[in-house]
């Protein structure tokens, strides 16, 4: 374990934080070397079973088994005894407690990223800098700084990385990205989502199994140092293990599990991500009053260089949505009717504003378009397709980057009381406005 032990300073100076150049790997071709052949199996690792990292095991091999994208789980890993045993059952596999023994195999061409946000980039960064190719779940990180330092590893590495907002693979947002592209709505002025949820027992309250824990045997055994990683030390908490999204160590709570799925289809739909200008987080614990860090109330707001505004609401209080929609000067995108940003629709709409209703008929023959949706290839059958042939993904590591850096920039803001400002010459979150 004391080889293991790397603080978050640490980290940041680490070769990827300081900028050190990696060993050179292959850009071409997956771990075992070379082009995989049409029908040769990728060999996938899965680290993190539990909840969703427990969904993202079957739907890879689910996907690993239809025509097209043969893949094969041969390895998992927790630190949970019973998760891994299950894990190890499911995908009749090799189990492992310590990750690095995952991603040290040579044998394996790609990783699935399961775990609580706060290992991440660690996990990443080292998975690519061994030849692995990155299924890494939403969020992309903990911090702005740590995304910064993924998408580094990206570029010196080579490796495909799609970061898992898997409505990002859904095709509203793409029909939307080419409507503003020609023009359909003029200067884009403002994007508004939500994100709203409501329960009895309030939010990322799971269940706790009371017999697990550092001194428990066999099944109930937890590692517990293992999964605090760089995470300050503290003594065992079960509420910290099994409901670490209420703890800022571990998470960002609303902004981090919930906005990741509007902010990463908003970027898509721009056209061209967008690193945000200033951004403000507000809100506050005004329902579920229990041992909870993060707030059940959250407002992020945000301003691009560009020229447009984002505004995003949610609370764990009340499961009413506001229409998902981008507001143009001459006409409105609406994107998501219902509000559900990780639901599919049908079909998106655009309409005129007032002052362009005549432009608009003439060139249209009506004054509302209805755009259909196309189904598409799923998030892992993409991110599979994409390890064999070496396309970028859907979601890459520059867009994901740049919505985890409003998003970040946000929790920073409510936790520190202030709007902050992001330097783009200097890839920086900064307190004042950065000199032009």
């Amino acid at each position: 374990m004391s080889e293991m032990k790397l603080n978050r300073r640490d980290f940041v100076k680490s070769a990827v934080g300081a900028g050190v150049a990696i060993s050179a790997l292959s850009k071409t071709g997956a771990a075992r070397g070379g082009v995989l052949g049409a029908n040769e199996r990728i060999n996938v690792g899965v680290i993190g079973v539990g909840g969703r990292g427990r969904g993202l095991l079957k739907w890879a091999m689910d996907t690993g088994a239809l025509p097209g994208t043969p893949a094969q789980v041969v390895a998992v890993c927790d630190v949970y005894a019973k998760r891994r045993r299950q894990a190890e059952e499911a995908a009749k596999c090799a189990g492992f407690q310590d990750y690095r023994e995952i991603i040290e195999r040579k044998d394996i061409d790609a990783v699935i990223i399961g775990t609580p946000d706060h290992w991440h980039a660690r996990m990443a960064i080292e998975a690519m800098e061994k030849g692995k190719d990155v299924y890494l779940e939403k969020p992309m990180t903990h911090t702005v700084e740590e995304a910064k330092k993924v998408y580094e590893a990206v570029k010196k590495t080579g490796r495909i990385m799609q970061v898992g907002s898997q409505t990002t693979s859904s095709d509203q947002w793409w029909k939307a990205r080419k409507a503003i592209q020609d023009g359909m709505i003029g200067k884009l002025l403002m994007s508004q989502g939500s994100y709203h949820r409501n329960s009895t027992t309030g939010e990322w309250n799971w269940g706790i199994d009371p017999n697990a824990g550092p001194d428990g045997k066999g099944d109930d055994y937890i590692d517990w140092d293992m999964w605090l990683g760089d995470a300050p030390k503290r003594k065992y908490d079960a509420d910290r293990f099994f409901r670490f999204r209420k703890y800022w160590d571990y998470s960002g709570g609303i902004a981090t599990d919930l906005f990741y799925h509007v902010m990463a289809p908003l970027n898509i739909c721009w056209g061209e991500a967008q690193f945000p200008y200033r951004v403000s987080g507000s809100g506050g614990i005004y329902v579920f009053k229990d041992e909870r860090e993060v707030p059940d109330t959250f407002t992020l707001t945000a301003d691009y260089a560009e020229g447009h505004t984002v505004v995003l609401s949610s609370t764990l209080g009340n499961d009413t949505h506001i229409p998902g929609l981008i507001r143009g000067h001459e006409g409105t995108i609406m994107i998501v009717p219902h509000g559900q940003f990780e639901g599919r629709v049908d079909s998106i709409s655009v309409t005129p504003q007032r002052i362009a209703k005549d432009k608009f008929k003439e060139k249209y023959g009506t004054l509302e378009v209805v755009i259909e949706c196309e189904k598409r290839e799923s998030h892992m059958e993409n991110f599979l397709r994409c390890v064999r042939t070496r396309e970028t993904p859907v979601l890459d590591a520059l867009t994901a980057y740049k919505a985890m850096t409003t998003i970040g920039m946000a929790v920073q803001s409510y936790r520190e009381g202030r709007v902050l400002f992001f330097d783009e010459r200097k890839q920086k979150v900064v307190s004042e406005p950065p000199k032009a």
